[in-house]
């Protein structure tokens, strides 16, 4: 009877929301949420905060209707800056980047684009299917949840850097580890302990993600572009993306399983407190690194399987943020915080009421779920066909047009100078660490998770002393995870085992000499890297030395642990050669047969060629990139941002891109108004204030006829 109930309520809810007024105010949420999406910076919570004000007047149902449309598609377009500039649209959107971007550089946007609104629309329908089957039945297993599991979880999450960092294991992991440094920035919440501060009240709250996350990625691509100075898609690709989106489309259906998998990592984390879009897409992204054949010879070089499993997750990942939000009055994210407000603006009481006497409210937010998923891939479909023609613009006008956004974009963190110097030093140390080969995906996942690490960490600790880690009759689901995070970091030296026994099986053998001697080449510019992040921790463990036990917990485990992971990075630099693979097998003849066989060099990170270019030139135009992006800070402290991002496009795209003043006005001024009226009318953002604005009502207050 019960089952009949729920159908019975389902079905009532969906006659609810087809009526005219609330699938237009969906359908208008979805185009909102969809240009939200593309603006390198807003996301889902700028969209709602926008909204917002405008459900005061409306019934719970089209409020809801309204607001659901736009928080459900803004990870569907985030793909398009994505795939076309290697530049996240959202958080949610960072792991498409590793294949999706090269994917586009290949000639391949259509495909890319059809795979990724199919896994987005079919992620998104699997997240709303399992937010509606599990809501009366996961309240109870959520409350049985506590610190220590959560912790667990986390620290599974952080395993996965292992599997990001590709052949690059002992660098993945230190990058980890400054991932986890950097999130302890800002106001000890256990002790009210000042860490990394610099005395910047910038950084009392810590570091927003967002410049994190676009200086690590979107300014090392587009100065890839501009040292390259070829458009994106390589001379004499097919940019025709019509049939190639039904490849993708068929890719997607392929690895249905994968679609199922990741989608169902999305829905469950997403039912996890505090974790958020941030970290969705790239524990599936890992997964799916893990598990998938071959992942370690195509994932990060162009594999539409990455693009797969991380828009299925990003899309599942809504519905499942619903169930905490719903069940217990927990916000699962920051944009179900105020999807929350819109719950009590609207009279609506999370709790047991949600899931009895407002079922109906309930299924008609997990239709809109579903229809908006499905309303807006639609639409990226439909325009696939002339986004992908952005490939072929030239960098010198394609560069400063999608730089000047995401430094306005980058803004939104926390709407401070702080921003944009965020920005440009982790966008320096992203092109840094991407010359060098060091995996940055790791890097942001400790971010994201450090600070939930810290948090439940503390609790644990103070709670249940070390008996949490161990107890396996008072926490199970610890012990457990700990075993399946063990078995997941060991897994490449497991997987090893099991293809030298298939080897043998074949009658093949395979032999591979290493040696412990001093190597002189060793001391080249990654060693001075790694050189400087040691010192960099052996700094930080000094200064937290001195803090109080609940400040000091995490910055000097993760301390310790960054030390002896670059002791022996440098150590192996050093002294440790590794000889060529040799595989010895029989030929048709019988006879036995010795070759070399390749190491495979798996980097799940954008990898660049710059062809026939040489270090000068390479080193030139990365200098004169940067040197524009400083005119852009410079000239924004001095006239302020928005008359800044004028001069720079202008600039730029005129003196460097040698465009034409028709196009180079032309375009400036058209995406200065639109940047104008979206940042300053539609959004009101307060800008910072500059050495112009500090000066104006002064030289106002002057009486200049007087002077003369």
């Amino acid at each position: 009877m019960e089952d009949i109930s729920l159908l019975s309520e389902a079905g009532q809810a969906l006659t609810i929301l087809f009526t005219f007024e609330r699938l237009g105010f969906l359908a208008l949420g979805v185009i909102i949420g969809l240009i939200v999406g593309v603006i390198p910076g807003l996301g889902g919570l700028v969209g709602l905060s926008l909204l917002l004000p405008f459900t005061f007047d409306m019934n719970a149902y089209t409020a809801l209707a309204f607001l659901m449309g736009l928080q459900s598609v803004t990870v569907t377009s985030d793909t398009i800056p994505a795939v076309m500039f290697g530049v996240p649209g959202t958080v949610g959107s960072a792991a498409t980047i590793l294949d999706g971007y090269p994917m586009s550089r290949k000639g391949q946007a259509g495909r890319a684009y059809g795979a990724a609104f199919t896994a987005s629309v079919i992620g998104g329908l699997w997240g709303a299917l399992l937010l509606g089957v599990s809501i009366p039945i996961l309240r109870p297993v959520m409350l049985h949840i506590g610190s220590p599991e959560l912790l667990s979880f986390c620290i599974f999450g952080l395993s996965l850097a292992s599997v990001l960092s590709g052949g690059s294991l002992l660098k993945g992991l230190a990058g980890a580890c400054i991932g986890i440094l950097v999130s302890t920035a800002g106001d000890d919440p256990q002790t009210g302990t000042l860490r990394w501060t610099f005395d910047s009240l910038y950084l009392w709250d810590g570091l927003p993600v967002v410049p994190l996350a676009l200086g690590l990625f979107a300014i090392p691509e587009l100065a890839d572009l501009a040292i390259q100075q070829k458009s994106i898609a390589a001379e004499g690709r097919d940019t025709e993306v019509k049939d190639s989106q039904l490849v993708g489309v068929r890719d997607v259906f392929k690895n249905m399983w994968l679609v199922m998998r990741c989608g169902t990592i999305g829905a469950g984390l997403g039912a996890v407190p505090g974790i958020g879009a941030s970290v969705v897409d790239w524990i599936a992204y890992g997964h799916a690194a893990r598990t998938e054949k071959d992942a370690d010879l195509y994932f990060g070089k162009g594999d539409v399987r990455g693009v797969i499993a991380s828009e299925s997750s990003n899309n599942a990942k809504e519905g499942g943020a619903l169930v905490p939000t719903i069940a217990f009055g927990v916000p699962g994210s920051a944009s179900m915080a105020l999807i929350l407000g819109a719950f009590l603006i609207h009279g609506l009481v999370p709790g047991p009421d949600m899931v009895t006497k407002k079922l109906d409210v309930t299924y008609t937010m997990v239709w809109s779920v579903a229809v908006a998923n499905i309303l807006g891939a639609g639409i990226c479909f439909t325009f696939a066909s002339q986004l992908a023609k952005l490939a072929l613009i030239r960098p010198g006008i394609l560069v400063p047009i999608v730089l000047a956004v995401v430094f306005v974009g980058a803004f939104q963190g926390s709407r401070q100078w702080g921003d944009i110097w965020a920005l440009l030093g982790f966008g320096l140390l992203g092109f840094i660490m991407k010359r060098l080969r060091w995996p940055r995906p790791p890097l942001v996942l400790g971010f994201v998770l450090g600070g939930l690490v810290e948090r439940y960490m503390f609790i644990s600790v103070e709670r249940y002393g070390a008996q949490w880690t161990y107890d396996i009759t008072e926490f199970p689901v610890v012990v457990v995870m700990f075993i399946i995070t063990f078995y997941g970091i060991m897994s490449p030296y497991i997987n090893q085992v099991r293809q030298k026994r298939k080897d043998l099986a074949a009658g093949k053998t395979t032999s591979q000499t290493s040696t412990f001697a001093y190597n002189p080449r060793g001391f080249d510019l990654d060693f001075a890297f790694a050189v400087g992040i040691l010192a960099l921790f052996a700094t930080e463990l000094w200064i937290a030395s001195s803090w109080e036990f609940g400040a000091r917990l995490v910055p000097q485990v993760v301390g310790y642990l960054a030390v002896i992971i670059l002791l022996f990075y440098m150590f192996a630099k050093l002294f440790y050669q590794q000889g060529a693979k040799m595989v010895t097998s029989k030929d048709i003849d019988g006879k036995e047969v010795t070759k070399e066989e390749a190491e495979s060099d798996a980097h799940f990170d954008i990898v660049v060629d710059f062809g026939d270019l040489d270090k000068a030139t390479i080193t030139r135009r990365a200098f004169a990139y940067f040197g524009w992006c400083g005119f852009f800070f410079l000239m924004a402290s001095i006239v302020g941002l928005m008359v800044s991002m004028f001069l720079f496009l202008v600039g730029y795209m005129r003196f460097w891109g040698k465009a034409s003043w028709a196009v180079t006005m032309g375009i400036s001024c058209s995406l200065w108004v639109f940047c104008y009226v979206l940042f300053h009318h539609v959004l009101i953002i307060p800008w910072p204030q500059s050495v112009v604005g500090d000066i104006w009502p002064v030289l106002r207050t002057i009486n200049w006829a007087n002077l003369f």
